[in-house]
């Protein structure tokens, strides 16, 4: 047989046969279809569940600019932050559900789901004077009066959205780590259908304005959760779910532990583009730098859709191998996410890089904001190609429960690195709003490339011992051992 491709091994020459390499082509797509059986519907939810904020808004925007600047500040800095800590807290759940799937220990999803919503819910009664507060707090920060009030107003409409988070995230994991995603993209799309109807007859049809949308927008996030709720104890988990337990109350300090280290991972993330909004609107007559960045940046968020569906995508295929002791496939299942991701990601890049004096028209009739934002198409095309790759490596990082690590190097890497360097170029060197993002591209990258020499490196055996160990303490009871192999399986008793 002819040999196709050589490989180095040890300093010496290996011919690969054709036969060699249409497994590994076959073992590509296999794993391919795999990620995609996720993503796909991961992807949909997130554009579903980003969309109901985003309806809202519409809907809001015609009722007054001081409606629209109310709901506008509650939804990008109250509840984008409430949204970041709940999704971060509920990330704890990924890794155990993940790696006790892999393990086969179904029996404990259920009660590690208990133990996430009574985290989520108590760190939801913590964050809920954040509502109560919202209109002082704004006022101390030395915004506008009038938005100050009826953003304060709409805050305490909104309150059970908080509660409603608390709840929703645990259950996507839950639903996440046995690949049932589709289910969690067909109640959101339905929801969003439903949610756009309500908010034309309550706000529009009806006339009942801002308290309207605030009521509309509960029902919606409550008929998600309540739908995914049913969904879960309605029988279709035998093993997984059996009813409510005390044991959801025993080892909570643990759960507690890593539920903190994935909340700090993820605000660190996201906080990390807030503060950059921030700097370029202490900008000297800061308008269009900020209407620019804010059309890049909602663009880029668009985009990264895709990567997100990638990432719940990965986080399930690694923590699954890792508890079925599998770190061969966890480590190519990696490998493909990330190519698969950055492919679209370039697809991306090329598309902004093409169209960067087309694509600002879409959102503004300004010529001085059009020509600014056309300006940093190139910024934007460098940012969406990193949060191709970023993601999932995020995702990783949740699947083998690395979460205290990234978030250390998110610390290192953002906040002592990235945007010094940008205030530094945006004021002192008078760069402007190219300095400011330049600093947060250069953080970005950093970050990357830590991220892709911690996975390189990673020691994926150790890994799958690592992830069998936590499968064994977070259980808390005489579960039978699990050891397996590549293409075999033991329980020991």
């Amino acid at each position: 047989m002819k040999p196709s491709t050589l490989e180095v091994e040890n300093g010496n020459e290996v011919q690969i046969s054709n036969v060699e390499v249409r497994k590994m082509g076959s073992r590509t797509c296999d794993e391919s279809k795999k990620l995609w059986k996720i993503a796909a519907p991961a992807i949909l939810t997130a554009v579903a569940q980003f969309s109901i904020g985003f309806v809202t808004v519409a809907f809001v925007g015609h009722l007054g600019e001081v409606e629209l600047a109310a709901v506008s500040v509650v939804q990008n800095v109250l509840e984008g932050f409430v949204f970041g800590v709940m999704l971060g807290m509920g990330s704890a759940l990924e890794t155990l559900c993940g790696q006790a799937v892999g393990a086969g220990q179904y029996e404990m999803l259920g009660i590690y789901l208990q133990r996430s919503c009574v985290i989520t819910l108590v760190t939801a009664l913590f964050l809920s004077p954040l509502y109560i507060f919202t209109s002082p707090i704004l006022k101390l920060l030395r915004q506008s009066k009038s938005i100050s009030n009826l953003a304060g107003k709409y805050a305490l409409w909104v309150i059970p959205q908080l509660f409603a988070y608390a709840l929703n995230f645990p259950l996507q994991k839950f639903l996440q780590a046995q690949s049932k995603v589709w289910v969690m993209a067909v109640i959101s799309l339905l929801v969003l259908g439903f949610h756009v109807f309500l908010n034309w007859l309550v706000v529009i049809k009806l006339g009942k304005g801002l308290l309207g949308a605030a009521v509309v927008e509960n029902i919606s996030w409550c008929l998600v959760v309540l739908a995914q709720m049913v969904y879960v104890v309605s029988g279709f988990f035998p093993e997984s779910w059996t009813g409510l337990s005390f044991k959801a109350f025993k080892s909570l300090s643990r759960f507690v532990k890593l539920s903190l280290a994935s909340a700090i991972m993820l605000c660190l993330e996201l906080w990390y583009y807030t503060v950059v909004i921030l700097m370029v609107g202490w900008l000297k007559n800061p308008e269009i730098a900020v209407d620019a960045i804010s059309i890049c940046m909602n663009l880029e968020l668009w985009t990264l859709m895709i990567a997100l569906g990638f990432n719940a995508a990965i986080s399930v295929r690694v923590s699954n191998e890792l508890g079925a002791n599998c770190p061969k496939a966890a480590k190519f299942s990696v490998a493909v996410a990330v190519v698969s991701s950055t492919l679209f990601g370039v697809v991306f890049t090329v598309s902004i890089l093409a169209t960067k004096n087309v694509f600002p028209r879409m959102f503004s009739d300004k010529t001085e904001v059009i020509k600014e934002t056309s300006k940093l198409g190139y910024f934007l095309a460098a940012t969406i190609l990193l949060n191709s790759i970023q993601p999932v490596l995020h995702g990783v990082a949740v699947g083998a429960g690395w979460q205290a690590s990234v978030a250390l190097v998110n610390i290192g890497c953002y906040y002592v690195f990235g945007l010094p360097l940008g205030a530094l170029l945006g004021y002192k060197f008078d760069l402007g709003v190219k300095g400011i993002w330049l600093g947060m591209l250069s953080g970005c990258l950093l970050q990357t490339v830590v991220l892709v020499l911690l996975v390189a490196r990673a020691n994926w055996n150790k890994e799958a011992s690592v992830a069998e160990e936590r499968v064994r303490i977070y259980a808390d009871s005489s579960l039978p051992q699990i050891e397996r192999t590549e293409n075999s399986t033991i329980v020991k008793n």
